[in-house]
């Protein structure tokens, strides 16, 4: 007869890091975010956001994606310090983003790389503080993941498809990559698997981004200004990112079964969907 050993059971300062991740990451608004500086209601600010969707926007996002797969292959380990110091990245943000708010949207083409540059610097510090080891292709392709989870896609709104499931999409494409750069030492933006890869997490941070360019141009939030409009949204992302990782970090100390069932039932408990 085998006995089964029960799961350990979360200290207090790990399950409030549980139950922070459950809000973060079910609920993902960046609208809210908006709302919180703009002090108006946040069906009001999504009732003013028209979602900008146009081929050239989506090249630029797919192109901020490319940047940063790059960085995170090429130099992401080197540059991160022992704790999470978000504060620069996004003051550079901001810089950035009130640079493109006097310019307007013909600056967005070197504004978004730029911003999400930083914007991977301080997931990458964040994720290093939680216990990554970003010399590992793995760490650093799920600091880009973070780009994929900050919103939810339309139909998983109605589908209700949560953290767990958008996570399990992307890590088929994340461990595919790792199996390609064991075999090959490097990767080649030309793969399929990495062209499918850089396409989701566009799709989906493309989301964010169009709200983030479209609360620019609203009168209701002229006074905020794009620098500030940029540093909700860095804000945004560390907040997901910091969710993420502490899942991560918990996962290694409990084990994954533990924490995604402990998640479900927090998620559950507050009628969220998982």
């Amino acid at each position: 007869m085998t006995l089964e050993i029960a799961p350990q059971q979360l200290s207090p300062t790990d399950h409030t890091a549980l139950t922070q991740a459950v809000k973060s990451l079910e609920n993902p608004n960046f609208a809210a975010r908006l709302s919180d500086y703009a002090g108006v209601p946040v069906n009001r600010v999504l009732g003013f956001l028209p979602k900008v969707a146009n081929n050239q926007l989506n090249e630029m996002v797919r192109s901020a994606i490319m940047k940063s797969l790059d960085v995170a292959i090429d130099t992401l380990e080197d540059e991160p310090p022992p704790t999470p110091a978000t504060w620069f990245s996004s003051f550079l943000a901001g810089v950035t983003g009130g640079v493109s708010g006097l310019v307007g949207l013909a600056a967005l083409p070197i504004e978004l790389p730029l911003t999400t540059t930083f914007m991977l610097r301080a997931i990458a510090a964040i994720a290093r503080h939680e216990g990554e080891d970003l010399t590992k292709i793995e760490a650093r392709l799920a600091c880009l993941e973070v780009f994929a989870l900050g919103s939810k896609q339309r139909n998983e709104k109605v589908d209700n498809i949560g953290y767990y499931a958008a996570r399990a999409l992307l890590s088929k494409y994340t461990s595919d990559i790792v199996t390609f750069v064991a075999e090959r030492g490097a990767i080649d933006a030309s793969v399929p698997v990495v062209r499918s890869m850089v396409s989701e997490i566009a799709s989906r941070f493309g989301l964010v981004v169009s709200d983030k360019v479209a609360a620019g141009a609203l009168p209701i939030l002229g006074a905020v200004g794009g620098a500030t409009v940029n540093v909700i949204f860095m804000d945004h992302f560390q907040r997901v990112a910091q969710a993420h990782f502490s899942l991560r970090r918990l996962e290694r100390t409990y084990g994954t079964a533990h924490i995604r069932q402990s998640y479900a039932e927090l998620a559950n408990r507050s009628s969220v969907p998982v």
